[in-house]
């Protein structure tokens, strides 16, 4: 019996006792609930449990050997490289906000399905057999030999940084509303008793125990979506494939949207919002004078209040609405315009929802402006498409999975194991959303405002900007225009929408946890080695001894963890946007200048450097001119600028061809690169024949 195959054995029985004690310790609490375990403990046991789990997995992982602790040893089975690749991809934003952006936008999020899992495409095609051809540690590694010197790395390190501390910040968010959904406690403290979840993944034994921390997220996050979609199937049509029924159901949604569209009572709500939009926009007209007139009358309806005695909780309930008013113009303009935007979406049919089934906005066959918005639509949906794909073969925690297998064919083979693992749950949101959708429509919407189910009211108390109910034209029935559904609940009250028992819910809010600190330690791991391997020991002190520098990492790998969850704790606004951003300007930045690097010997530092910076500096200019609130950020004035009509978050779409005809015109105008160089790329482009000189291979010789 050879070592790898006992290994790979061994692997197998741990993870299957690890998923037999996971359905046991599931089935003891659901036994708990059933004996009167309150929903607080069982979502504070489901926390400690499974953090516990992983910490105990990162402890006796922990290592100070660098080709351990920065790529697992290079002994990590394709299987299991693809279990851990899937629960690094399947982020907060994956787990939780994609079946909720497919909810709310219908066709047009299924973008994001076919974006991500395409990108997969690209990597097992261009870039992961290669790269671990390659044999570093890091994607600034890889630049930094193949186009020589350190201006490329340093360009690579800054733009890994960049894309992977934003995407951290969203997922230490993810982690501090999972947690303090779970446990009750609040918002910040659930941010920092979840980044003790982050650390003690990653902090003692670095890729080692991240990936083995990630296959363990990987088969809860996976169960636990799964089973509350399988279940909402079967209620709904009998079959457990929910893949299966979603045609059918799609078609009853889409019949149902026609009754709610003609339903008069959903025409009073759009009414209602109507009017309060065109009050606001009046507001908005003379802020100043709105203002005083709005303090005005609430001050004189508080005097008015006092001298008739009224109960003290209408008093006080009056002297709330003053408070709440804006003190001054500018927060009165920011105010008043999120509510204006708020009415004017919620004044359409469906509460300004798209009709699930259509692909676009607007329509070919219409007037100018329908076919206008038609074109927009169908182009930025296709932008999405590309940059998302290009930005997922180009994000660096993604690509660093590909170092940790034994060989070549192992890398190919784990990119195929990878797309297989996340297309169990991609393929499975597009059916979550119409099944809910289903639920929603035909479930909810018409019952009494005393007859709605706890989920509502308790969902309310958590978050209300989750989700809110209001009876907007009184008549005490629940219309579609008076739900507010946020993205990021959907997933997480599907077990209530479909009756299950609370436990469920634990383990659907458990295995979001699990995708956002599996992501989480990739990213952080990330940073922390792009510091600490390719600054510091790369750049800085070439002759570290490896104990310095995993120790180096370690601390770096700390601060970046607090620093995250610092911003975290401040809620930063349009965080998905910055998240989504990412993919822009990983691809513009990366993509061009590995895939030249890999198959095109004549691409040198100067042209790699000069379309490195162009296409990350066009993406970023765009987006700063596109984005509103970026605009107000570095002090423009006027409307946002749109290229095209193309969404500020596909802004990639305009840099990685930039960066393609860059690097290819500075290449060809200036000398060809060395012959040890181009000689590398031969080797490089032949990932299966033989390998590459040791001077390439890990640390170079001393």
């Amino acid at each position: 019996m050879s070592a790898t195959g006992a290994f790979r054995r061994q692997l197998h029985k741990v993870y299957a006792w690890y998923a037999g004690g996971f359905a046991v310790f599931v089935l003891f609490v659901a036994l708990l609930e059933r004996l009167g375990l309150s929903d607080r403990w069982v979502g504070l046991v489901f926390l400690l449990v499974t953090v516990a789990l992983y910490a105990g997995i990162g402890v006796m992982s922990r290592t100070s050997d660098a080709t351990e602790y920065y790529v697992a040893g290079r002994r990590v089975p394709a299987m299991y490289n693809g279990m851990a690749t899937a629960a690094d991809w399947m982020s907060a934003a994956s787990f939780l906000g994609l079946a909720g952006t497919l909810y709310l936008q219908g066709f047009g999020a299924l973008a994001f399905v076919m974006g991500w899992t395409g990108g997969y495409c690209l990597v097992a095609l261009l870039l992961a057999p290669y790269l671990r051809k390659f044999g570093q540690y890091t994607i600034p590694d890889f630049l930094g030999a193949r186009y020589g010197g350190h201006a490329a790395r340093a360009v690579g390190i800054v733009a890994a940084i960049v894309c992977s501390f934003t995407y951290l910040v969203a997922q230490i968010l993810g982690v501090g509303v999972i947690t303090s959904y779970l446990t009750g406690l609040e918002f910040t403290i659930g941010v920092f008793v979840g980044l003790g979840g982050v650390l003690v993944c990653s902090f003692l034994g670095g890729m080692r125990a991240v990936t083995w921390t990630q296959v363990a997220q990987f088969i809860i996050l996976i169960v636990a979506y799964l089973l509350p979609v399988v279940w909402l199937s079967v209620k709904q049509t009998g079959v457990p494939v929910p893949q299966l029924v979603y045609g059918a159901q799609l078609a009853k949604v889409t019949a149902l949207e026609q009754q709610l569209i003609d339903d008069p009572r959903e025409q009073e709500v759009i009414a209602v919002f109507r009017e309060r939009a065109d009050r606001l926009a009046a507001k908005l007209a003379d802020i100043p004078a709105a203002l005083a007139g709005e303090r005005a009358a609430l001050e004189a309806r508080l005097v008015e209040l006092k001298a008739e005695h009224v109960p003290l909780a209408q008093y006080q309930a009056a002297e709330r609405a003053l408070a709440a008013l804006p003190p001054d113009v500018e927060r009165a303009r920011a105010s008043w315009s999120e509510a204006l935007a708020e009415a004017q979406a919620r004044a359409r049919p469906l509460a300004g929802m798209p009709r699930h089934a259509t692909p676009y906005a607007g329509d070919p066959d219409g007037d100018a402006a329908e076919r206008e918005a038609f074109d927009v639509s169908r182009r930025n949906f296709l932008a999405l498409v590309f940059c998302l794909m290009v930005g997922t073969a180009a994000l660096p925690h993604i690509l660093m999975r590909y170092y940790t297998t034994p060989s070549v064919r192992q890398a190919r083979e784990s990119v195929t194991w990878s797309l297989l693992f996340i297309l169990m749950l991609y393929l499975t949101a597009p059916a979550l959303a119409v099944l809910v959708k289903h639920e929603i429509f035909s479930q909810l919407v018409g019952l009494r405002f005393d007859a709605l189910p706890d989920w509502i009211v308790n969902w309310s108390r958590v978050d209300p900007r989750l989700l809110s109910v209001s009876d907007v034209n009184g008549d005490g029935v629940l219309q579609l225009g008076e739900l507010h559904l946020g993205s990021d609940i959907v997933v997480l009250a599907t077990p209530a929408i479909g009756g299950l028992p609370y436990v469920v819910t634990g383990m659907v809010a458990a295995g979001g946890l699990a995708a956002a600190l599996s992501t989480a330690d990739g990213l952080l791991l990330t940073i922390a080695n792009a510091l600490s391997h390719d600054v510091y020991y790369r750049m800085i002190d070439p002759q570290a001894s490896t104990a310095r520098r995993v120790a180096i990492s370690k601390a770096l790998l700390l601060m970046v963890a607090l620093g995250a969850a610092a911003m975290a704790a401040q809620r930063p606004g349009d965080i998905l946007f910055l998240v989504g951003s990412a993919f822009s300007l990983a691809a513009s930045a990366f993509f061009p200048a590995l895939v030249l690097g890999i198959f095109w010997q004549r691409a040198n530092a100067q042209g790699a450097l000069a379309g490195m910076l162009a296409g990350l500096g066009v993406t970023a200019w765009y987006m700063t001119i596109a984005q509103p609130w970026l605009r107000e950020a570095v002090g423009m004035s006027g409307p946002a600028e749109r290229w095209f009509g193309i969404e500020p978050i596909s802004a990639g779409v305009f840099g990685v061809p930039l960066g393609f005809a860059v690097i290819v015109v500075g290449s060809l105008l200036t000398r060809p690169p060395a012959p040890a160089v181009r000689s590398l790329v031969e080797e490089l482009r032949h990932p299966a024949q033989r390998p590459l000189p040791p001077a390439v291979q890990g640390d170079p010789p001393r």
